[in-house]
């Protein structure tokens, strides 16, 4: 189609959504601001697929639990609750990072500017303060790449900003399967300091057996003018101890009782205790024609772990027990300078920057019995220091060009040096020390087309990085001891191209993109307790992801999202012990497992902030396979929900209460799955019928 005609086209749709003027305000679109490139930039203007959440949507009449409640309906991604406290959540963008058996993987999170996302690429989203989240914005495709290793996708996390007017606030919400959270939240300004703070406790049964569950959590960010510039403090700590886990199930006990633990969770008495504490200093000035940003954070990760490896597996001397005792040490610093001037009468952005991370991890292995008592701590089996080095220069530009043009582009360069030190030295057992470094070159190129008031295209190529994380380098699948040197980083050329409108009426976006990796990353054995991992050649991802948003009638709201997907192997290779056969083939085009081909999800909501509100919803998640092979098939499903609620203000009053139903009509399904888990447990049951009543208050100071 040439270009005039579809900007006529896009016109034509939006016809029933332009103003009533002679001279349309092209100002329009500059309400929503990003920080995709660095530096807030109106969405239009930005040559990447990004999606705002705002505060309407985050919103929700549900328990407030997960981040997945939050992204479900984003296009791209596929947000998994998992019934498991234990193991985190289930996120993936665009069919990278569903490799993961715990935690995120390819997916780099950040919250208020610190990553959530170690060096290594292990990233984790427990400590997210979802109670006092004020916007989320998720990046996918090509530009996600100047964000580092491992970022096949970017999802950033805002809380709001102090200041007056004082706000203090609480929540409280009632789940079935007696699961309760209470909240806090304020904001305000104290001695020359604006603030704003939230804390949540969370206790759950959970809906499956032994899945009982406990989760606090504290976040606070404050923030004052000190000379030539402004200081930004920001800390967040939780600690969750003792999370029962379920582990997954077969198919034949998923038929006798989807609620049911494994028989190894409960000899085992698996659990999980994990604790975290994160503190960064933000300081910006003004220098020069431009602006300076230092960041700086420290904290601590620690988890204690206990896993259902079977004795007999530890009977190996190079097992490293089922009793897992992990404490990881975490710094990094980012530094960047973005000076704005002009180029060819033009206005140009520019933005120079290097980033730092360390990780160091003091990993300790003990058997998980004791004589004949199963789920103690036992022998010592492992004694491992670890260390992460990256460090990563990277330079940005936005063009300008012309009034409705704009181009961007950028290139980083990481450096990710990975130190193992083997301390557990016996005969049969030999020391396993070793070092590897990875490098990879990232460069994006974007270019954005206003084609009309309330509408623009976009186009972007780059390509990205990812390294194995340190689990994904622990073991060799020949069985021998000592890290998986082999392991190459996966290496993605990427496109997209998208139509974005923005209405303030009708607004929406529509992307095709296709992700082309090689040397992919994919489970090679998962036996007694040990996952190995290794480069199986290429991959591709090529799809169609959408969304819209239509405020119609009188208070009515339509929000609609899509992905289509297909996630192919592009070439062959054994299949390992992952295949019922060892010496099998996984063909050229079998599907990657875990990814989806088809997700969509529709609300339709009456109502504003104030007053009753009334809220329909659809999800639909298509099958997925759960093994490399592909031979293990899972079914999609759709889910109901509906929910009611009130809110009201008064002047110095403020809150909402609602009524939230999930799974409406109870349907069993599989919510998630354990992509190759060991002994075929595979599934991981999705809640039923789940009531949730709510309230939260908030008074005006």
């Amino acid at each position: 189609m040439r270009p005039s005609a579809l900007a006529a086209a896009c016109l034509a749709a939006l016809a029933l959504d332009a103003p009533a003027q002679s001279a349309p305000d092209a100002r329009l679109l500059d309400r929503v601001q990003v920080t995709a490139t660095r530096t807030p930039r109106a969405l239009e203007r930005t040559p990447a697929s990004i999606t705002v959440i705002d505060e309407t949507v985050l919103e929700t009449d549900t328990a407030g639990t997960s981040l997945s409640e939050k992204l479900v309906g984003t296009p791209g991604v596929l947000a998994r609750t998992r019934q498991n406290y234990a193991q985190d959540e289930q996120i993936s963008i665009r069919g990278f990072g569903t490799r993961a058996t715990f935690g995120i993987r390819s997916v780099r999170v950040y919250v208020d500017g610190l990553p959530a996302t170690l060096p290594d690429g292990q990233g984790q989203v427990s400590h997210v303060p979802l109670t006092g989240l004020s916007r989320i914005e998720v990046l996918r495709g090509p530009f996600a790449a100047l964000y580092g290793n491992g970022a096949g996708g970017v999802v950033q996390l805002f809380t709001p900003d102090g200041g007056e007017p004082s706000v203090f606030g609480v929540g409280a919400t009632l789940s079935s399967f007696d699961t309760s959270q209470l909240t806090t939240r304020g904001r305000g300004e104290l001695l020359g300091w604006s603030y704003s703070t939230s804390s949540s406790y969370l206790r759950t049964d959970g809906w499956r057996e032994h899945s009982r569950a406990r989760r606090d959590g504290l976040h606070a960010k404050a923030a004052r003018t000190l000379g030539p510039g402004r200081l930004t403090l920001v800390l967040n700590a939780f600690d969750s101890p003792d999370v029962q886990d379920p582990q997954g199930l077969t198919r034949a006990q998923v038929a006798a009782d989807p609620r049911q633990a494994s028989p190894a969770a409960l000899a085992f008495d698996t659990r999980k205790s994990a604790r975290q504490w994160q503190l960064g200093a933000i300081w910006e000035q003004a220098l020069g024609a431009g602006e300076l940003r230092l960041l700086g954070y420290g904290g601590e990760r620690r988890v204690e772990q206990v896993l259902g490896t079977p004795v007999a597996a530890q009977g190996n001397p190079l097992s490293a027990g089922g009793w897992v005792d992990l404490r990881t040490p975490l710094a990094g610093v980012d530094a960047r300078w973005t000076w704005r001037g002009q180029a060819a009468a033009r206005p140009l952005e520019l933005v120079l920057g290097l980033s730092a991370e360390a990780q160091d991890q003091a990993r300790r292995g003990y058997e998980n019995f004791v004589g004949t008592q199963l789920g103690m701590r036992g022998r010592l089996r492992q004694e491992q220091d670890d260390r992460v080095r990256s460090i990563d220069p990277y330079v940005q530009a936005n063009w300008d060009v012309a009034p409705d043009w704009t181009v961007s582009a950028g290139v980083r360069r990481s450096r990710v040096r990975f130190d193992s030190r083997d301390r557990y030295v016996l005969p049969g057992n030999p020391d396993d020390s070793g070092s590897i470094e990875y490098h990879g070159t990232s460069p994006v190129l974007g270019a954005t087309w206003r084609i009309a008031p309330t509408a623009s295209m976009h186009a972007a190529v780059g390509r990205g990085f990812e390294t194995p994380t340190f689990n994904e380098l622990a073991y060799r699948p020949d069985g021998s001891g000592g890290p998986n040197y082999a392991l190459q980083p996966m290496r993605t050329r990427s496109a997209e191209l998208g139509l974005r409108l923005h209405g303030s009426r009708l607004s929406g976006e529509v992307t095709a993109f296709r992700a082309d990796t090689r040397d992919e990353l994919a489970v090679a054995t998962s036996t007694g307790g040990r996952t190995s991992f290794r480069n199986v050649g290429r991959a591709q991802r090529t799809g169609v992801e959408g969304a819209l948003r239509y405020d119609f009638a009188e208070a009515w709201q339509l929000r609609l999202g899509m992905t289509w997907l297909d996630a192919t192997y592009r070439d062959a290779f054994a299949c390992g012990t992952t295949c019922a056969s060892p010496t099998g083939t996984v063909a050229p085009g079998t599907r990657i497992a875990g990814v989806p081909r088809t997700q969509a999800h529709l609300v339709l909501r009456h109502g504003g902030r104030l007053g009753w509100h009334v809220q329909v919803e659809a999800q639909h998640v298509g099958g997925v396979t759960a093994d490399t092979a592909g031979t293990v098939r899972v079914p999609g499903h759709v889910l109901l929900g509906a929910s009611a609620g009130y809110g009201f203000q008064q002047p110095r009053w403020r809150g909402r209460v609602f009524l939230g139903v999930a799974n409406l009509a109870d349907r069993a399904h599989i919510g998630s799955v354990i992509v190759n888990e060991s002994a075929g447990r595979y599934f991981e049951p999705g809640a039923g019928r789940t009531f949730t009543l709510g309230v939260v208050l908030d008074y005006v100071d």
